[in-house]
């Protein structure tokens, strides 16, 4: 790496860690840090909204993932986009009608305070998941830009990072964080596309490349030896796998879909956005710019990982080649499938450009990891934290439990990214939005929609069994989608209570 790259990647961070400390300014009390004070218009609720939502599986997983299955990756951004067309058009009226300021308390305002802390307790943890890929990915990409370094000390630069993006500003470090990440990240993937598209000749040009590499070769036959995917045994294979939608199999795709809409949804942090609005006309306008801006990172990301496809190897596919006595192409090798993207800047772009766009794929991360800790942390604090310890509701007390909540949250997961076994991202990012799904989406929608209709008994069992469905399914490899059995068991005990009202007081 040169003094260049190294200069444009400090740029960057150095950028997004000033508007971290200027937006501190901003914060006089805890309702400034959790919503803004209720003042950000259109730009700052899509800058806060997107700041959280397009992270590490958006960008480095999407890239990741379609490296090995092509179209197939462009359902989370493609969901995400969904899942903020549907917030827009359907419940960001409603969540500030609500008067609440997390999603739980819409559903303890109609079935209880047992109901709010098991579904907080829940629903962090599905944040938590997320929360731990956004530091594995950023430490991933610090120990691929500065090789000496090691994972605990990136681990550690990750933590503090993080923490200048939002515990000083909180919801204002968030948007403002957020609008900087979305302008650089839209320059530098749709950058990289033009590029792409310009250097191999158009899709046609991209898909014989790929047929050339893959199509019946030895490499494309040791593919489920090295990647643990389906061999590619002709240049037919070829458009079946990278160019379909559905390649990982239609109802795993489509529920992974279901997962990122429902799961944007039943957020808190995405939640968060909507409730710093000034008004709801604001409210609607950011999260309908998210809507629009999110799903084209996602084409762009799998243009990315698919060139990469076509002209690099990973370590792996070396070695499976050389168990099978098969000559290994001469072809740059990639030590894991992680770094695609950052190969791809490296390799291709100037080395300032380089720079930036590894700068700007960090504060990706960063920014993402920051949102959703600060999310997590709101439902600890206003959820759990305020109803056994009554001296954090006073405004100061509120505002630290929620800074050092963020901090813990953020220092846990970098302790836990550095034993957990590396794992595609995109993995984690579906399991997360699952779980959220499940536990909050039927409840929270029923509370807005069917007022004194539905026993609180019957969400509460739904919202205790809905992820124990989920993780069932993932762990166990039962057959469906997990979200989707998750889903089922959530919306059949809501529906269930229909037919047994509450009790008439």
């Amino acid at each position: 790496m040169t003094g260049l790259t190294v200069a444009g990647i400090v740029l960057v961070l150095a950028l997004i860690i000033g508007v971290g400390l200027y937006s501190g300014r901003k914060v006089k009390s805890a309702k400034d840090f959790l919503t803004g004070g209720g003042k950000a218009g259109p730009g700052l609720v899509c800058g806060a909204l997107m700041g959280g939502l397009v992270s590490s599986q958006s960008t480095l997983g999407s890239v990741q993932l379609a490296f090995h299955y092509g179209l197939a990756a462009w359902w989370f951004t493609l969901g995400s986009g969904l899942g903020c067309l549907l917030m827009a058009l359907g419940y960001t009226r409603a969540l500030r009608n609500s008067g609440c300021v997390t999603e739980l308390q819409i559903i303890s305002g109609e079935y209880g305070g047992t109901v709010e802390s098991i579904g907080s307790v829940l629903s962090a943890t599905g944040i938590f998941i997320t929360v731990l890929s956004q530091v594995m990915g950023c430490i991933g990409l610090f120990t691929l830009m500065f090789p000496s370094m090691s994972a605990t000390a990136a681990a550690a630069l990750s933590v503090l990072v993080m923490c200048c993006y939002v515990i000083f500003g909180g919801a204002w470090g968030a948007g403002l964080g957020g609008v900087v990440k979305v302008v650089l990240l839209y320059l530098s993937l749709m950058g990289g596309m033009v590029l792409i598209l310009r250097s191999e000749g158009g899709l046609g040009g991209l898909t014989a490349s790929l047929e050339r590499l893959l199509g019946g070769t030895p490499l494309g036959l040791v593919q489920q030896a090295a990647n643990n995917v389906p061999n590619l045994e002709s240049a037919a294979d070829i458009s079946r796998r990278f160019m379909n939608l559905t390649a990982r199999g239609t109802m795993k795709d489509l529920g992974s879909c279901v997962s990122l809409i429902l799961g944007v949804l039943s957020t808190q942090t995405y939640a968060q956005a909507v409730w710093s609005a000034r008004t709801d006309e604001a409210a609607r306008k950011g999260v309908l710019m998210s809507a629009f801006l999110i799903p084209p990172l996602g084409i762009a990301g799998v243009l990315m990982g698919l060139s990469m496809r076509a002209h690099y190897l990973t370590a792996a596919e070396a070695a499976a080649l050389a168990a099978a006595g098969q000559a290994v192409p001469d072809l740059p090798v990639l030590a894991s499938t992680l770094h695609v993207m950052p190969a791809f800047a490296l390799d291709h772009l100037q080395p300032i450009l380089a720079g930036v766009v590894l700068g700007t794929l960090l504060i990706t991360v960063i920014g993402g990891g920051a949102g959703l800790s600060l999310g997590m942390a709101t439902i600890l604090v206003k959820d759990i934290y305020k109803r056994f310890w009554p001296r954090l509701c006073t405004p100061a007390g509120e505002l630290l439990a929620t800074r050092l909540t963020i901090a813990i949250v953020l220092i846990v997961a970098a302790v836990l990214s550095i034993v957990i076994p590396n794992k595609t991202l995109n993995d984690f990012g579906f399991l997360s939005m699952a779980l959220r799904g499940a536990v909050v989406f039927a409840p929270m929608t029923c509370a807005l929609a069917l007022k004194g209709r539905i026993r609180s008994g019957f969400i509460l069992a739904a919202i205790v069994l809905a992820p124990v469905a989920v993780a069932a399914g993932h762990f166990f490899k039962l057959p469906g989608d997990p979200l989707l059995t998750g889903m089922a068991v959530s919306v059949g005990g809501c529906l269930l209570g229909l037919l047994f009202p509450p009790y008439k007081r």
